[in-house]
């Protein structure tokens, strides 16, 4: 009976160098890199179905502004190999917390970075990383609170000076946006003769009921974007509603 073949998972290779003097595939700096990779791949079964290098590239830059780090991600996105290897966690980066925000981002993205001489080395709880991850965590939290301070303070401008910032659209901007200026200033004509038919009578006191204004905009030749009589609850919505720009 044959013995079934065991399924190795895939990865890519990720070699960095810093210095030029370093770059050659004659180099030992290359030959030590790629050497580490293949002899893990082989113990762990991973099958190295590409490579990308960043020559001459600091470990402190940050990995998305490294040429060879981006073009293998977009690799990533369309091959589905999910895990990098990588000779140590420092070719990785260097700089810890362009170490710890780049595999936090790879996390996110669903990809795994082995490093090749210590595969446990991007699980590290020790107190600097743990402090590290907290601090990352305190600044995201800190940004995002930052970002939605800044929305709500826009969208508050943005209400004190139209009357309204989200939401459905008024039914001038509606008419604007299927009919131009001149539609909208129909709308706008129309919300002021209901705002005036609905002003209480100097002799009387009394008031239109807005079934009696809708009548009286009809008989005008107003009607709805439907062509229909406008109901008590759209009269309602243009008096109680702030009279609009250009009216």
């Amino acid at each position: 009976m044959a013995k079934s073949s065991k399924i190795r998972t895939q990865a890519i290779a990720y070699l960095r160098t810093s210095s030029a003097a370093n770059v050659g595939e004659d180099k030992d700096s290359d030959k030590r890199q790629r050497a580490a990779i293949d002899a893990y791949a082989k113990r762990a079964g991973f099958d190295v179905v590409a490579e990308f290098y960043d020559a001459a590239v600091s470990g402190a830059d940050a990995i998305d502004a490294r040429p060879g780090f981006s073009a293998m991600l977009r690799q990533i996105a369309s091959n589905g190999a999910r895990t990098i290897l990588v000779e140590t966690a420092n070719r990785f980066a260097r700089d810890l917390v362009v170490q710890e925000t780049g595999y936090r981002m790879l996390l996110d993205k669903g990809i795994t970075m082995i490093a090749a001489d210590s595969p446990s080395a991007f699980l590290d709880d020790g107190p600097t990383t743990t402090f590290v991850r907290q601090v990352l965590g305190a600044v995201a939290e800190l940004d995002k609170a930052m970002t939605v301070a800044k929305l709500r303070g826009a969208r508050e401008r943005v209400r004190r000076r139209d009357g309204k910032c989200e939401g459905r659209k008024s039914r001038v901007e509606r008419a604007r946006g299927a009919g131009g200026e001149a539609a909208a200033q129909v709308i706008i004509e129309v919300i002021a003769t209901a705002k005036r038919l609905r002003r209480a009578s100097p002799k009387t006191g009394e008031r239109r009921s807005f079934r009696q204004i809708a009548g009286e905009l009809q008989s005008l030749g107003h009607l709805n974007e439907r062509g229909q009589p406008y109901n008590a609850a759209s009269i309602k919505a243009m008096v109680d509603g702030p009279m609009p720009e250009g009216g």
